[in-house]
């Protein structure tokens, strides 16, 4: 109740809008309360592609510049507060926003609390129609607990599952703690989950599904990292190759001798005869 009131004034016109649109779905299109549910979880999600192509756009440019961010993180590996700070600059220098890829999950979080409420005022006030979803059978009431029936814990179940793969998907270039805390939360989420109604499971498992394929979407779309060159055993490197051998320098020819001058031949004087 407090919660309610806190959250009042900037819920009201979301939960006055989901409750038309709920409704619309319903006498309008025919469907369920339950698939309009599915339908307007399709909706929020197709409102948010815009969102959704920013953070596909953010993922890529993280992913082409992995290898610098990689190298920063083992240059100041014994420096957390230093490393950050060159993690910031990088980010600023190469238009890199690692926040993007959280703008959906955001922007779902007013959606998901308002539906709450409109689900919590059906539990209070049922409206006309059918509130179970894939027969009575399965889940006969959108608006109970989840714990109340073996079909919420099946929900919770698929809602984890989607949850792990869609953050194994989504999380290639977090590093190991964030990947960590990801896939610890939807468990810890469950938690709470149990005491919500089953339509906000339904809610949730259908936002995670969507999650699941943007995801294998969003792989096809990324680059691949290109391998370094490998290289056999065998084959030298370029830095071991012998340079080649110098062409061989022929001996430039000797200078001509100069000819030999003519002895001269000393005569010996003829002693005069006294």
């Amino acid at each position: 109740m407090i919660l309610h009131l806190i959250l009042l004034s900037p819920l009201t016109p979301i939960e006055d809008l989901l409750r038309h649109v709920l409704n619309w779905f319903h006498e309008s299109v025919g469907l369920t309360w339950a698939w309009s549910i599915v339908a307007l979880t399709v909706t929020v999600r197709l409102l948010l592609v815009p969102l959704t192509v920013r953070q596909i756009h953010s993922m890529q440019n993280l992913q082409r510049h992995a290898p610098q961010m990689k190298e920063i993180q083992k240059k100041y590996k014994n420096d957390k507060k230093r490393q950050q700070e060159e993690l910031m600059k990088f980010y600023r220098e190469n238009q890199i926003n690692p926040a993007a890829s959280c703008l959906p999950l955001l922007a779902q979080f007013p959606v998901f609390i308002a539906l709450y409420f409109v689900l919590r005022e059906f539990s209070k006030h049922p409206p006309g129609g059918d509130l179970s979803w894939l027969g009575h059978n399965f889940v006969p009431d959108i608006t109970a607990h989840a714990n109340a029936h073996w079909s919420g814990y099946l929900l919770l179940a698929v809602y984890v599952a989607s949850q792990l793969v869609s953050t194994m998907l989504m999380s290639s270039t977090m590093d190991k703690t964030q990947r960590i805390m990801l896939m610890v939360l939807p468990v810890v989420f469950v938690t709470f989950l149990l005491n919500f109604p089953v339509g906000l499971v339904i809610y949730w498992v259908t936002t995670n599904l969507w999650t699941v394929g943007q995801g294998l979407i969003t792989r096809r779309l990324m680059p691949k990292p290109q391998a370094p060159e490998r290289r056999s055993s065998r084959s030298p490197s370029k830095e071991s190759e012998p340079e080649p051998a110098p062409a061989p320098v022929e001996p430039a020819p000797a200078p001509a001798a100069a000819p030999a001058e003519p002895r001269r031949v000393k005569r010996k004087k003829k002693k005069a005869r006294r």
